[in-house]
């Protein structure tokens, strides 16, 4: 394969970042990158690709050959490989910028939004345009167990992103989603999250109306109909048709449970039924994020009766509520969380599935609003149907732990490194219990050497 230009990626192993390298190679470019933190499952996805990948960030990071740099949102000003960048005038953009201008113009672009479940939804929707015959492209923010991969460029006309209102870059403070003129955009929720860039929930709302400012009158928006913020949103001014969904059957779209755990529902299209979904997912909310994928390959003309059967097949992504593994009569997960919204509902669909068996929840609040104390008070509810908790209190958390613990409904504790924490659920764990470990970031491996703790490895 002739080799485009070289491409390198700073930031490289964050989940979006590394869904730009693949792509960049799949378009015949020579990739390489910089990351501080390179952790599974984006580190095995690039060694996969055979990406060359360089841990730390310094001044002869990039590569002198690279004709253009990918900068990812986590580096600023006084990073060195970025202060080295900019005094050799060498061309940078952002990630977001690279995929609107190198990936998506031509295509119809399908982008999905929302505080929590973008991720899975994006996987879902990609799913549903696959088993349709779309062949679509995508680029998901983690790894896809159907998809074998995080990104792809596709052969189908429609390219599905996960659409972050997360800043761009140092030198782009605009969302991410503002870069990619979708076709269709769902808006899945919106809550306060990203406490080191947004003040308020209006300053995140007001992010949310340039998505929808940028979707045209010929494309869609599927809107949580349930949800007061995006009503406020769209409040705000409106150019493009709008279906709704949710549980309400006014809505255009409802679904109707026919299992109190999420694992199978009814779909309801305009008050007519659609079908039924029988799936592995668990929860009311993965429930509403199968309805928004469904409503959006709608949009794009996808027959819904040929896809439902495919979603008895479709696996989610990986750190999920991920079963790793079993042993000694205790299953253990791993799951991305970082919002009290999505811990509550993970657990209520892990509830409604395991019944009266313990769940112990060990988790790292390692997200910038968790660490800033955005959501403190909110986190101790969140955990409300876990029987005990393990906190990994690392030095710089900037809020009470201990007020959190005395708020939470079961035994709590908090512990200062990744070994003492393997130790203390060692001794709390015992048959029959869920051991679910909750965090956005590598937690030094913690889920895996749990497991091989109770495999006696």
């Amino acid at each position: 394969m002739r080799v485009m230009s070289n491409v390198h990626i700073l930031g490289i192993a964050g989940t979006f970042m590394g869904g730009v390298a693949a792509l960049a190679r799949e378009l015949g470019h020579g990739v390489s990158g910089s990351d501080q933190a390179i952790y599974p499952p984006m580190s095995t996805q690039l060694e996969t690709l055979g990406i060359q990948l360089d841990q730390g960030y310094r001044a002869d990071s990039v590569p002198p050959d690279s004709a253009e740099v990918v900068i990812g949102n986590a580096l600023s000003r006084g990073n060195p490989a970025v202060e080295a960048v900019l005094d050799a005038g060498q061309r940078y953009v952002s990630g977001a910028q690279w995929l609107s201008e190198r990936v998506l113009p031509g295509r119809d672009t399908l982008a999905v939004a929302g505080t929590h479940g973008k991720t899975t939804t994006t996987t879902i929707l990609a799913w549903l345009l696959e088993s349709a015959g779309r062949a679509p492209g995508f680029l998901i923010g983690g790894v896809a167990e159907d998809f074998g991969v995080s990104a792809r460029v596709g052969q189908g006309r429609e390219f599905v992103v996960e659409a972050d209102e997360y800043d761009t870059a140092f030198f782009d403070k605009r969302s991410k989603f503002v870069h990619y003129r979708p076709l269709v955009a769902i808006l899945n929720n919106l809550e306060y999250d990203h406490a080191d860039i947004f003040p308020d929930v209006a300053a995140i709302q007001r992010q949310f109306h340039h998505l929808v400012r940028t979707v045209p009158a010929r494309g869609r928006l599927i809107v949580n109909g349930e949800d007061p913020r995006l009503a406020e949103v769209l409040a705000m001014g409106c150019w493009t048709p709008v279906e709704r969904f949710g549980f309400d059957a006014t809505l255009e779209w409802h679904a109707e449970l026919l299992r109190a755990d999420g694992s199978a529902f009814i779909v309801h299209h305009r008050g007519q039924r659609v079908g039924e979904v029988h799936w592995a997912l668990l929860g009311r909310h993965n429930v509403l994020n199968g309805l928004a994928a469904l409503a959006a390959a709608h949009a794009v003309g996808v027959v819904l009766a040929d896809v439902l059967p495919a979603l008895s097949r479709f696996h989610s992504v990986k750190r999920r509520l991920e079963v790793i593994g079993q042993a000694g009569g205790i299953t253990v997960y791993d799951d991305f969380a970082h919002h009290p919204t999505a811990i509550a509902t993970t657990l209520e669909g892990l509830r409604a599935k395991v019944g009266d068996a313990r769940i112990v929840v060990a988790m790292e609040p390692r997200s910038n609003s968790m660490r800033l104390g955005a959501h403190a008070e909110a986190l101790a509810p969140s955990l409300a149907l876990a029987d005990a908790v393990v906190f990994l209190h690392r030095p710089g958390l900037e809020w009470d732990a201990a007020a959190v613990m005395d708020a939470v409904r079961g035994q709590a504790l908090a512990v200062a490194d990744t070994d003492a924490l393997l130790a203390r659920l060692d001794a709390l764990a015992r048959a029959g219990d869920h051991v679910v470990f909750m965090s956005n970031g590598g937690f030094d491996a913690a889920p895996r050497r749990f497991l091989a703790q109770l495999q006696g490895a």
